[in-house]
Order: C-alpha cells, then sequence, then structure tokens
C-alpha cells in the first residue's frame, strides 16, 4: 500500500493536517511532504489552502473517490487470504446509531471477538442519519440504525424489534395516572433526540396516524444523545419517547415509568444497512454472527 494514499485519505477525511499526524502517528511536515509528493506526481493540487483551513480541489475530490476503492480492495484481500490461515484477519468498519451503540450492540461486538480475535472493528457512533451518510461515503462496510429512511442506494435487513414507550420520572404526577389520551400529550413538555435521529423520525410518523402533529407537542428541549435525555428526565417533570431497551435498567430500578397512551403503540424495526449491490466476506461474516447472536434468520 503506497503511504502516501493513506496520508491523503487521511488529510481529506479530517480536512486537518495536525489531525492527520496525530492519527498516522506522524509528524505535521512529514504529513506536508507526502502531500507535496503526491501533488508533484499527479502536476495538480489536491487541497486548497486558506489559512488553517483546507478543502479538497476537484482533483482531489476524484482522487479521494477512487482511494476509497482501493482501500476497500486492500481489505478484502487480506481478509480472503487470511481465511486459507486458521486465524482470519482484517478490519471491519462497523456503525451504529445511538440507541444500538448503547444498549445493542456491545454484547454482540464481545460475541464476535471472541470467535474472531485477529479482525479489528471500528464502531462509528452517531444518529441514523449520520451512518448512513457514512455508509454511503464508504466510510463504513456495515451500519446498524434506528430508521428507514429509504435511500434507494442502501439495502435495509430488519434486524430486532423495538418498542418506543413514553417514559418520565417516578416524581412526575402524571404516573398516578393508568393511561393518557393523545390530546393529553399536548399540554405535557417533552424531551427529544436532535433532527436526523431515527428515533425522533418514527415518534413523528406514529403520532400523524394517530392525528397529532409532532409541532403540536411543547418540546422543552432536544438533546444529542439517549443517556442526557434520561438524566433530563430524573430531574425534571418533561416526558420522552425512548427505547424499551434503553431505559431497561430505570425502569427495573422503578426510576423511570412507562405511562400508557390510549390506541398508541409504537412499534419499529432496528435495520442492518449495507450498500446496494455491495458485499465482501468479512461483512457477511459479521453479519451472520449478528443472526447467530439474536437466534435470527436473515
Amino acid at each position: 500500500m503506497d503511504f502516501r494514499l493513506k496520508v491523503f485519505y487521511t488529510v481529506a477525511l479530517r480536512l486537518n493536517f495536525t489531525k492527520a499526524a496525530t492519527e498516522l502517528y506522524i509528524t505535521q511536515p512529514a504529513v506536508s511532504k507526502h502531500i507535496q509528493e503526491l501533488e508533484e506526481t499527479y502536476k495538480t493540487k489536491l487541497f486548497e489552502r486558506n489559512g488553517s483551513k483546507i478543502a479538497l480541489t476537484p482533483a482531489g475530490k476524484i482522487l479521494l473517490k477512487y482511494t476509497k476503492s482501493i482501500f476497500d480492495i486492500y481489505r478484502e484481500i487480506d481478509f480472503e487470504i487470511s481465511s486459507f490461515n486458521k486465524d482470519r484477519q482484517g478490519l471491519l468498519r462497523l456503525g451504529a446509531s445511538t440507541t444500538i451503540s448503547q444498549y445493542i450492540i456491545s454484547p454482540v461486538l464481545a460475541s464476535f471477538h471472541q470467535k474472531q480475535k485477529d479482525i479489528k472493528v471500528n464502531l462509528l457512533n452517531g444518529n441514523t442519519e449520520q451512518i448512513e451518510n457514512a455508509l454511503i461515503n464508504k466510510e463504513i462496510e456495515i451500519g446498524i440504525v434506528e430508521g428507514q429512511s429509504k435511500n434507494q442506494s442502501i439495502k435495509y435487513i430488519p434486524f430486532l424489534k423495538d418498542e418506543l414507550v413514553l417514559v418520565c420520572s417516578n416524581k412526575n404526577p402524571l404516573v398516578k395516572q393508568n393511561e393518557i389520551s393523545v390530546n393529553d400529550l399536548k399540554s405535557m413538555k417533552f424531551i427529544t433526540r436532535e433532527r436526523g435521529s431515527g428515533t425522533l423520525e418514527v415518534i413523528e410518523f406514529a403520532l400523524k396516524k394517530a392525528g397529532l402533529k409532532f409541532n403540536d407537542l411543547q418540546i422543552e428541549m432536544q438533546l444529542g444523545s439517549t443517556e442526557s435525555i434520561k438524566s433530563y428526565l430524573l430531574n425534571s417533570d418533561c416526558f420522552a419517547f425512548m427505547s424499551i431497551h434503553a431505559v431497561s435498567k430505570e425502569l427495573k430500578n422503578k426510576e423511570l415509568i412507562v405511562l400508557d397512551v390510549e390506541n398508541l403503540s409504537i412499534e419499529r424495526y432496528f435495520y442492518i444497512i449495507t450498500l446496494q449491490g455491495k458485499s465482501d466476506s468479512l461483512s457477511e461474516l459479521f453479519i451472520q454472527n449478528l443472526a447467530s447472536h439474536y437466534n435470527l434468520k436473515l
């Protein structure tokens, strides 16, 4: 592998010479030297420099596209050749949306590592939109997400059923009610995830089916993680729709309470996502392990 391409790829992703140098364990002057050599080889600039900021030139964008393809081929070579040996080797770049990375995927990763100790897994965490974009940009090979946005270039495989429940602190006055109506939701204060979250997308769709616009809700705050929402709920009289997987510990300890909403059930699937028509042996091996862990037929 041409190390100069690795340097270029890292700089192109980070758009920062200092961060690239730290990630590659080389000096910043060494990064600059490798980029300069590539620019001399191709007789064109790969980056536009504006003070401390850099951006890819049109030529740089073309080189990035092919560099990603080259690295994909190298990954597949490493894995396919190593399969002739006892211990398979390789790098799997996995992405998972917030709820899944925090509450679902860790036992699967542990199980996979026990079986395939020489395969490294890099896990990218983000909301569903970010994970889908990372897949499209070939920064990961597999994603596991909370929503299905039906992007035509992505293959969606239903993976695990989930339920979103309305929860609040055990100190909230409304916990004394057995059930509330959909109309009652309008007078309640909510904490939600940020735009781009698969969870938020599913909630909006379910409320619409029940005859309630998401904008009808009083949103006190949008927070970027499930843990921050739980912490906020425990210290306020607010409410949130959350994955049953995400609040299982708090429900068991009776710190959070589920409120039933009349004629409102929010169920969804988590999805494994890959690029349409794109498959490699290492990704398939991980998906098989995922299916085996949950006794699924995918």
